[in-house]
């Protein structure tokens, strides 16, 4: 079957009528649609697994199936425990058009990880891929209620057949699809109860924001389990372009990807943006076809940087498991580069800067992000107060702090629970944190408030060096030197502690919580700023 032309897929991803909305009303509908539009065109590359949009609707038809001879019923919960292969698409859709309500599950987790997700969202079925099924198996045996354990193959084979055709089940937009879990920075991961609505809304308004074209191919190298992955699969099941799946994200490896796969359209974020950014430059930097370079939270004052190094445009994305999209900044918008613009709201979304009152503060005060308006979580999972707390008076509260600037752009300032208060001064992690990456013997940072008798708070900085540099005390005293040339000296870390790496989220953010050891001294083994020693 040829492409689609591109005037029948710019009709679907207009800018100039960001209005628009989808056409599909589940996800379902949207897998039958997009293998009858393109047929046999390459949908999913997965290593060496390739299936093309006609493939992917008549394999998940079977799998629905086979979910349904297994015993699944509409609103049960099927956790998806795998590496980034084939399957975990493939699972998540045939879950969907079963009726069921998929619960993704971060493939490194270890057994109190899973446990709790499986207790809390009552999974009756986890498909896992063979590396993880023996952890799922043991840990299911063990969480009080009958949880069954499947490779998507082991469950087929045991099908009682009437493959072939797809399941005959109604589905509503509003209903959920998706228990999905939060990182958990801060505490044991919550389910966020996502819509077919949810998921449409959300990849339809970046492919419009990002003018996905015919001829693009996008990339993404984060976890499956992960939100960003899923509205990637669905944005391409919409404009009839392949996704490529990466196993995992490498610094070093990313860029010789992008070029293997001729990838246009990709996204970063977390701590991904800057560990590319350490990498050695090279004199192939410019060397391919990537147009398009969404991105969350990168430092603006290197944001030319990036596009100047690898000649393509990097674009803010904001949003949350929680919210989905919330701000966007055009692929056409380049009076943004560097202002720390997060962009505008799409269309359905209402987005202010507020005090606790739900009032928008002045432009260029900080206070906390407000969100309202769809795509938007249903409520966090057996959590009626958590959810209440988050949408108290009728706005999401993000959690994050920011301000708008003179053009009305939103500009990221940190999270409200990520400041440390040093006596009677405010510390944004964030800021500091930016300072120190642009240490060059920093690959990665993390800034973290620990107990004072006399000040309550002081910043410790928890630091993971680049290649060549040693954990020593010269290379200590050269960074504390560069952020005092930076920063208010209340600012400045009390203490250092170099780490070999750092605990993630799925999401490539770091996980602070598990910096801190509980109940003992935080000061121990770091290097202490103000006696110039060792503690």
């Amino acid at each position: 079957m040829k492409p689609a032309p591109r005037a029948v897929l710019e009709s679907f991803f207009d800018a100039r009528r960001p209005e628009a909305e989808p056409r599909w009303k589940t996800i379902g509908e949207l897998v039958q649609d997009a293998a009858l539009r393109h047929g046999d065109k390459e949908f999913l590359r997965c290593g060496n697994e390739t299936l093309s949009f006609a493939e992917t609707d008549t394999r998940t038809d079977q799998l629905a199936q086979a979910l349904i001879d297994h015993g699944v019923e509409p609103g049960d919960r099927v956790a998806i425990m795998m590496d980034n292969v084939a399957d975990w698409p493939l699972s998540w859709f045939a879950a969907i058009k079963a009726g069921a309500i998929t619960v993704p599950v971060n493939a490194r987790y270890g057994a109190a990880d899973l446990a709790h997700v499986l207790k809390d969202s009552r999974a009756v079925l986890v498909l896992a891929s063979e590396s993880c099924k023996r952890l799922a198996r043991e840990v299911s045996d063990g969480i009080g209620h009958p949880c069954a354990v499947r490779t998507p193959h082991e469950l087929e084979a045991g099908s009682g057949g009437r493959s072939g055709t797809s399941p005959d089940l109604s589905a509503h937009t509003d209903d959920t699809v998706n228990f999905q879990y939060t990182s958990g920075t801060t505490g044991f991961p919550k389910a966020c109860m996502l819509s077919h609505d949810y998921w449409l809304r959300t990849s339809w308004m970046i492919a419009v924001h990002a003018g996905l074209r015919a001829d693009d191919v996008v990339l993404t190298a984060q976890a499956f389990s992960y939100v960003d992955p899923q509205w990637k699969a669905l944005m391409c099941l919409m404009g009839g372009v392949p996704l490529v799946v990466l196993p995992r994200f490498s610094a070093s490896g990313f860029w010789h990807s992008v070029r293997q796969h001729q990838a246009t359209v990709t996204y970063v974020l977390g701590s991904m943006p800057m560990l590319l950014y350490k990498q050695p430059p090279d004199s192939g930097d410019r060397d391919h076809a990537m147009r398009l370079v969404l991105c969350s939270g990168i430092p603006r004052d290197l944001h030319g940087a990036f596009e100047k190094r690898w000649g393509a445009s990097w674009r803010e994305v904001y949003g949350s498991t929680e919210s989905g999209l919330d701000l966007i900044v055009p692929q056409n918008d380049e009076a943004t580069v560097g202002s720390g613009a997060m962009g505008l709201p799409p269309a359905g979304k209402e987005v202010i800067v507020a005090d606790e009152r739900q009032r928008p503060v002045e432009r260029g005060q900080v206070s906390e992000i407000l969100v309202r308006g769809r795509p938007m979580m249903t409520g966090y999972w057996n959590d009626p107060e958590g959810s209440e707390r988050a949408f108290r008076g009728g706005w999401y509260h993000t959690g994050d702090l920011g301000c708008v600037d003179a053009g009305g752009h939103v500009i990221h300032a940190g999270r409200l629970k990520d400041m440390i208060r040093r006596g009677g001064e405010n510390i944004a992690s964030a800021e500091v944190e930016s300072v120190l990456e642009a240490h060059p013997a920093i690959l990665a940072v993390a800034v973290v408030g620990i107990p004072d008798d006399l000040f309550g708070e002081l910043p410790k900085a928890f630091v993971q060096l680049r290649t060549g540099y040693r954990p020593d005390m010269a290379t200590a005293r050269s960074v504390l030197a560069h952020t005092r040339r930076e920063l208010a000296k209340f600012k400045v870390p009390a203490y250092l502690e170099f780490v070999d790496s750092f605990p993630m989220t799925p999401s490539a953010r770091i996980q602070k919580r598990q910096l801190l050891r509980p109940g003992g001294d935080q000061r121990s083994g770091a290097f202490d700023a103000a006696a110039d020693a060792w503690v």
